[in-house]
């Protein structure tokens, strides 16, 4: 691929307007006959951001009295359900008349113009053809239409039909069959029409499902001291450390400075738990000859259910246990044997739910709320995202029968609610129209919504094995959006690969953010973004590394042990976890970021320096006048300053983004990106490239890099926030602060000037007595503020 992307693929990269057909009239309760639509008076379907597809149902609940097989005495019955060239098949039972299977089937009313659906009852047969034991034919002009929130339709009886259709025989089976859209209960669960080539363990693969992030803890382990520890070798006290893990986590303390039996500690220990807590606080004190050589003096594993839950800052008591001395004894020959030892350890753990696990490793957050329920408010707003479909997919999979094929499915993530889009098999232009809902607790959130090539079809254990490869993925920023209003944009799929930028396709969205108080969301701009917790007992850089990544495992493996499962490598592309790998093409796009904010500095010089040589001798004598005004009367200054940059806010206001944020190439510096530097950004983490000493340095530098990678990346994020405040990338944000800049500057013209600075340099130095450890409003209302790190890649 070409390094340097054209004007036409800058614009093909673009968001782009989308006028799909949203909240069609859909009536409720009302029936389809031969005459057409018979209109109902209640109120249309709550799915009006997405595309309504039209759907036949089939509930097969069960059958009853069904004709045992002349030849082997026994009836083995299943259900197949046809229409058109459309087949779907209940599951086989053995030996039974009455059967109950009580399975739905759904096809599609754009793929199939059939005008009658066949249901038969099948005899499954040791040798030759299945025989037919009856069927019910149904025509489709007859069949009734149903849309939430009508009740189900019941299930009736019918008489089996020869396959003739001349005569009835014996046997019963019960049915449902009616018109519905995706807004139908049975749709998840469903067999589609779609993906009737799938059989087997993976039909279980191309459902839409609705994930829930396990609830998240940190446990807190304060190793304070240890008693009577006694080791092998008593010709000298021991010097030991404690090692504690909680399933994959493991962590050390220092080693006590000093041999004695008493070690002392006071070290901090921290992991992540989810519930419900299936791993155990396993303790071990090992005594330490020599930096190769331990033996282990004592061991103790606690269930994490025997912690307090600390909700708030109060002090956790602090409890003695007994450890358990492993060791080989001369009972029973020379086995292992386990007995109680007199060593004891003082330790002061809980669980600590006050905290904000950050979003399990990502740092576009979702979810601001702590972990306990306890301390959840009442939600602000409610966003609708309507998952329509996608355009131009790139095939995937090897070529079959000469053209490859993408089977696609969608997914959305925002707090703790994940949601799967059903799998649409061999389309690149697929169409899902499935609408999901959140409840907003702080509008400073991102939703991520991650598109993905469905490897697992197969149910076999080579599928099993695959994974579901990447095709694209958007963010959304929620303070970027207007309240009540509809967006129906198409998105573009980027992703970067070892050769370079490619685009995947287009990924078609309709959503909206639905304000449920204003009041509630302007207060919440001025209270911290994160949990009180954070800030009065803050982590250390390392530990968050440590527990953002562990969080990212812990939620991939309990997502993977879903039905269907959530793959690990959908997680993590989802959760950004490899965001803090050093990438040279990252660093350029941080560093540029930094240079773009110096460009009004240097606009500004710039103008200065026309008005000294002047070149506009209006603007020079008008700059002249202020400079006069100014300084006979100096107490105008700050209004002066405050009524300017409520003016330039009323005039940003025309140049407002009209659409939200998206992934931006030419910020993430994809564009011209070097081979060379693709190839490191790719490579693997260590290295597999260079001799081992080279690679220890690599890593290294990769590293260290990474770290100032981020810190660049903090500053730049600092100084856009500084351009958000009057550039109407938060509406509600820029609406607050330029009517406080008015109502500052009304203040201050009344205000003396003198009086103003003496309350400015009071506050400024007032008391540590009188300052508040919580940040300032000013602080939280700058933390709030939206970056451009959403729109890069």
């Amino acid at each position: 691929m070409d390094p340097h992307v054209t004007k036409n693929q800058q614009d093909d990269y673009k968001l782009k307007d989308t006028h799909p057909k949203l909240g069609e009239r859909w009536p409720h309760g009302g029936m389809r006959g031969g005459g057409g639509w018979i209109s109902s008076d209640r109120a249309t379907s709550t799915y009006d951001l997405v595309e309504q597809m039209h759907y036949l149902y089939v509930r097969v609940v069960k059958a009853k009295d069904l004709p045992p097989n002349t030849v082997t005495g026994s009836c083995d019955p299943y259900v197949v359900v046809k229409l058109g060239n459309f087949k779907g098949k209940t599951q086989r039972f053995e030996k039974k008349t009455n059967p109950q299977w009580n399975e739905v089937f759904a096809f599609s009313k754009e793929k199939s113009h059939s005008s009658d659906l066949e249901v038969f009852v099948r005899d499954r047969e040791l040798v030759g053809r299945d025989d037919i034991i009856g069927k019910v034919t149904f025509d489709m002009n007859e069949v009734p239409t149903r849309v939430p929130p009508d009740s189900p339709l019941a299930p009736q009886w019918y008489r089996l039909e020869h396959r003739k259709g001349e005569t009835k025989v014996k046997g019963e089976i019960m049915l449902a069959v009616w018109l519905g859209t995706q807004a139908d209960e049975a749709f998840p669960e469903a067999w589609h029409s779609d993906a009737a080539s799938v059989e087997g363990e993976g039909i279980f693969s191309v459902r839409s499902k609705v994930y829930v992030s396990p609830k998240l803890w940190y446990l807190r382990v304060n190793v304070i001291e240890a008693h009577d520890v006694v080791s092998h070798d008593k010709s000298q006290h021991p010097q030991v450390s404690v090692k504690a893990q909680v399933g994959n986590q493991m962590l050390k303390t220092k080693l006590c400075p000093t041999r004695t039996t008493s070690p002392f500690w006071n070290e901090d220990l921290i992991f992540v738990a989810a519930e419900p807590f299936e791993e155990d606080l396993v303790l071990q004190v090992e005594n330490h000859f020599s930096a190769s050589k331990h033996e282990l003096v004592g061991k103790k594993s606690l269930p994490l259910t025997i912690f307090e839950k600390r909700l708030d800052h109060r002090p956790v008591h602090s409890r003695w246990f007994n450890l358990e001395k492993f060791g080989f004894g001369a009972l029973e020959g020379d086995k292992r044997h386990e007995h109680k030892f007199s060593t004891r350890i003082h330790l002061r753990a809980c669980l600590e739910g006050a905290y904000h696990v950050l979003d399990e490793s990502t740092m576009y957050v979702s979810d601001t709320r702590p972990t306990a329920r306890q301390l959840w408010k009442h939600p602000i707003g409610i966003l609708e995202v309507g998952i329509l479909s996608a355009q131009g997919l790139q095939p995937m999979k090897k070529p079959k029968d000469g053209q490859g094929t993408t089977d696609a499915y969608c997914v959305a993530k925002y707090g703790q609610k994940w949601v799967r889009t059903r799998t649409i098999l061999e389309s690149f232009s697929p169409k899902w129209n499935e609408q999901y809902t959140w409840e907003v607790y702080d509008p400073c959130t991102v939703i991520t919504l991650g598109v993905f090539d469905n490897c697992h079809l197969g149910g076999s254990e080579k599928s099993a094995a695959a994974r579901d490869s990447r095709i694209g993925k958007v963010r959304i920023r929620l303070s970027t959006l207007e309240t009540d209003r509809i967006y129906t944009h198409s998105y573009p799929l980027l992703v970067l690969q070892s050769s370079g930028l490619k685009k995947m396709g287009e990924l078609q969205l309709a959503f909206r953010f639905t304000c449920l108080s204003l009041a509630n969301i302007i207060y919440l701009y001025g209270h911290p973004l994160l949990p009180k917790m954070h800030y009065l007992h803050p982590f250390t850089v390392s530990q968050l590394d440590f527990l953002r990544y562990q969080a990212m495992n812990i939620v991939a493996v309990r997502l993977a042990r879903a039905e269907p499962p959530l793959r690990k490598e959908v997680v993590e592309y989802m959760l950004d976890v490899d965001s803090h790998m050093w990438s040279m093409r990252r660093s350029k796009a941080n560093f540029f970021r930094i240079v773009s904010l110096f460009s009004g500095v240097i606009s500004t010089s710039k103008w200065l320096g026309e008005v000294c040589h002047w070149k506009n001798p209006a603007t020079s004598i008008l700059v002249h006048v202020l400079l006069f005004i100014l300084i006979c009367y100096p107490e105008l200054i700050l209004p002066t300053i405050f009524l300017y940059m409520f003016l330039i806010g009323l005039w940003n206001f025309r140049f407002r983004p009209k659409h939200p944020p998206h992934m931006d190439i030419k910020l993430s510096c994809a564009e011209a990106v070097h081979p060379d530097e693709m190839d490191e950004e790719f490579d693997t983490f260590p290295t597999s490239k260079l001799p081992d000493v080279v690679r220890m340095r690599y890593d290294r530098l990769r590293s260290v890099a990474g770290r100032i990678q981020t810190v660049v990346g903090d500053i730049a994020t600092q100084g856009e926030r500084f351009h958000a405040l009057l550039g109407w990338r938060d509406p509600r944000a820029s609406s607050l602060f330029i009517v406080f800049c008015l109502c500052a500057a009304l203040a201050l013209y009344v205000t003396p000037f003198k009086i103003v600075v003496l309350v400015a340099g009071l506050y400024l130095l007032r008391h540590p007595r009188f300052r508040s450890k919580m940040p300032s409003v000013s602080s939280n209302f700058f933390r709030r503020l939206p970056a451009r790190a959403d729109s890069m890649l």
